[in-house]
């Protein structure tokens, strides 16, 4: 399995970087473009909650994420320095009383964009898995 690490201190602006290693990581390990995107709004989402809402802010504060690669899957794991939260208790943005909330749909988008989403730690850590598509084999590589 091969992993990769950043750290990132709690900065809006930072996101960029994560959008970086998120396209240095497509290129090096030939992420698939339908998944791609998937990848990048879920992962950037996280990245952006593990700031505002986990770190509040405080560059003080760092968020670290890795990338664990697979055969058939990737792994994103984001981690902050919050005092954590408790995903199961988040109010259901599609609920009618919720639909004009200007907040409150991004654990719920990282839900539906991710094959599996964990969260540990208290809330401060969420891992995000991609299932790969297995490789194809043409029948000439074979014979």
């Amino acid at each position: 399995m091969k992993q990769v690490k950043i750290q990132i201190p709690s900065l809006v602006e930072n996101i960029r970087v994560v959008e970086s290693f998120i396209d240095n990581s497509k290129d090096t390990f030939q992420i698939e473009d339908d998944i791609y995107g998937n990848i990048m709004v879920a992962v950037t989402e996280a990245v952006n909650n593990a700031i505002r809402h986990g770190n509040k802010f405080d560059k003080d504060k760092n968020v670290y994420l890795s990338l664990y690669v697979q055969p058939n899957q990737l792994k994103f794991e984001i981690e902050d320095e919050g005092t954590g939260f408790n995903p199961e208790n988040l109010d259901d943005p599609t609920a009618p009383e919720n639909l004009e909330n200007p907040g409150g749909r991004g654990i719920f988008l990282i839900r539906h964009l991710a094959d599996a989403v964990e969260f540990s730690k208290e809330g401060r850590r969420v891992e995000l898995t991609f299932q790969l598509a297995p490789a194809e084999t043409s029948p000439t590589a074979a014979a």
